[in-house]
């Protein structure tokens, strides 16, 4: 639908949708840009204030994946005209206060009456013109960093079918609390190339886009990529969650793979994230010394010219 939508043409916007970037840049100084960027979704835990909490650190992600800081919000709320407004209560309190521990302050927002109830914010943040993060700015020969295990998806799937151990679910919520912003903070001191974070579209579809973006291709190794606790059982199990199908269904042909691997760990990489971790391409020397420095940071792969596929598993 993208690709059908006129372009305009203005030179103060430094990154739009063109890329499918995480988040859109717009210049309004030579010293500072506006990153903006919205998110949010339908309950993935029980506790409503976690909820709102785990809502507002997905959505501050995008604005970290760019280089940037949050600076306000605007809540986006669908809810039940007859629910239970201690429930949202506590959403919006959960929310709240993951913004405050970001510095990031709400402004309002806007609410409707849904049978289904989804919860997020639009976020601003500001950051240098000349120090914006893409995701296209990758060179062969980067290092490939990864900030945080994957399988949120599986371990949610595995809550909503009663077959998830409530320290893997524990683990899981853990991960999707902690916000970027360290991460963020840390690969700032480095030269890096390209940055995304991994959402929704999973391991594979957002390190597609940065293939893609930058006309090269990553190599990941799979035995690098780290898993949270239990993801792996339960995808043995059946719990794949049906964005995991449709990122398999989309990305799978952009992904060459060269060697065997386990179903569930093929499947894994394909697993819907919320409040993923960053994915960062930058040179070899500055990725030892971030990796040291920021120790969440490990390596999973390198990038490499242009091959078969923008994808390569080894």
């Amino acid at each position: 639908m993208l690709a059908l939508l006129p372009r305009v043409a203005d030179e103060n916007v430094l990154v739009g949708f063109d890329t499918a970037d995480d988040a859109g840049v717009y210049k309004l100084t030579p010293e500072c840009a506006l990153v903006q960027t919205i998110d949010f979704f339908t309950p993935i835990v029980d506790d409503p204030y976690t909820f709102g909490a785990i809502s507002a650190a997905n959505s501050l992600s995008d604005v970290y994946a760019m280089g940037g800081r949050p600076v306000s919000a605007l809540s986006v709320v669908a809810y039940p005209a007859k629910g239970d407004i201690e429930d949202l209560e506590q959403i919006l309190r959960g929310g709240a206060e993951k913004m405050r521990e970001a510095g990031c302050v709400v402004l309002g927002g806007h609410s409707v009456a849904d049978d289904e109830i989804k919860f997020g914010y639009a976020v601003t943040g500001i950051v240098h013109p000349e120090r914006v993060k893409t995701n296209a700015g990758a060179r062969a020969g980067d290092v490939i960093l990864f900030t945080k295990s994957i399988g949120t998806g599986a371990v949610s799937t595995a809550l909503k079918r009663g077959i998830a151990a409530p320290a893997d679910v524990e683990a899981s919520i853990a991960s999707m609390l902690t916000l970027n912003r360290t991460a963020c903070e840390a690969m700032l001191e480095y030269d890096v190339h390209a940055c995304t974070d991994v959402t929704g579209f999973g391991l594979m579809g957002h390190a597609r886009e940065m293939a893609v973006a930058s006309g090269l291709t990553l190599e990941i190794t799979a035995d690098c990529v780290r898993f949270l606790p239990g993801a792996l059982d339960y995808a043995r199990q059946g719990a794949i969650p049906g964005g995991l199908r449709n990122n398999k269904d989309f990305a799978s042909c952009a992904v060459e793979i060269t060697r065997e691997l386990p179903q569930e760990v093929e499947s894994l990489l394909y697993d819907p994230q919320t409040s993923g971790g960053l994915l960062i391409a930058l040179p070899e020397e500055d990725a030892v010394k971030l990796a040291d420095k920021f120790p969440q940071a490990y390596r999973i792969g390198q990038v490499i010219p242009r091959a078969a596929k923008p994808i390569r598993i080894v």
